[in-house]
């Protein structure tokens, strides 16, 4: 794991660095795994149980294409937790500009 994927371990998706990046009590998460943006939690809470089903194009600057978006979604079938703290697993599937 190099510097950048540690840097990025156990922070919130979006929230500025300067700020506390960890998650927040009473919040609802999804773990992204892989890609680029592995490691981090994007904050879901509010979320409709369709818009968690269809996934996240997330800007980044660490992608493929850099000022593009990484996909993320969850696998058929594997459950999610309603309620706060870390609810499910969105996964790495390609880039786009």
């Amino acid at each position: 794991m190099n510097g950048d994927e540690q840097l990025l371990r156990g922070r919130v998706y979006g929230r500025d660095h300067d700020d506390d990046p960890g998650p927040l009590p009473g919040q609802r998460y999804a773990a992204l795994i892989g890609g680029p943006l592995d490691g981090l939690l994007l904050d879901i809470m509010g979320w409709r149980p369709e818009e968690v089903d269809g996934g996240a194009a997330l800007s980044t600057e660490l992608g493929r294409f850099p000022g593009g978006r990484s996909l993320y979604e969850p696998r058929p079938g594997e459950p999610s937790t309603p309620g706060p703290g870390v609810s499910c697993r969105f996964y790495y599937s390609g880039d786009t500009p």
